[in-house]
């Protein structure tokens, strides 16, 4: 963001009681803040945020670099990704849920876009196959995170407890994915 460049930013409304900031995968800038919230107060927010704004603005530019670059997954190499993670995945969660202790209902190999992993109510689990194309101890972290969910439907202290019961290095694999799951999406 450099001097007396302007960029657009979003604004989106809720029913929430705190502002907050994000740079969009395509370099879109959204303020989420209360319907009440003055737009003075969220200038001035904006603008107190406006190194952090910069540093997001130029990491989402290069990302965009790298995609046009490293162009997309082809049908083939996503269809040998889904049918490695149709047997990888099941094979961690039978692993990882007898260690914890738990039970689960149906895994199901999704082309997520958001997610990595969900847990429903009912114990079926959802994984996104993509996590196939990160290192090992990744989508391990994924399959841990999603089956603590089954003793702890949140993420509370307790279940980042559980969570560190199995892997005391997951913030190591938490990390990667939020600075370089990006990548797993080209």
């Amino acid at each position: 963001m450099g001097e007396g460049k302007t960029v657009p930013v979003e604004i989106v409304r809720s029913r929430r009681k705190t502002m907050s900031l994000e740079v969009t995968k395509d370099g879109r800038v959204l303020v989420r803040a209360p319907y009440e919230m003055s737009e003075m107060r969220i200038r001035t927010f904006v603008e107190s945020k406006k190194e952090w704004l910069g540093m997001q603005l130029q990491k989402a530019e290069q990302r965009q670099a790298i995609r046009q670059q490293a162009g997309s997954i082809s049908e083939e190499q996503r269809t040998s990704g889904i049918r490695t993670a149709r047997i990888r995945i099941p094979e961690r969660a039978a692993y990882y849920a007898g260690i914890i202790g738990v039970t689960y209902g149906k895994i199901t190999i999704r082309d997520q876009k958001t997610r990595w992993g969900s847990c429903s109510s009912q114990g079926n689990l959802n994984f996104t196959w993509k996590l196939v194309l990160a290192p090992p101890e990744v989508l391990d972290y994924v399959v841990v995170h999603e089956l603590c969910h089954r003793i702890e439907m949140n993420h509370s202290s307790a279940f980042w407890h559980q969570v560190a019961r199995v892997l005391p290095d997951y913030q190591r694999q938490r990390s990667w994915l939020k600075e370089n799951g990006w990548l797993l999406e080209l």
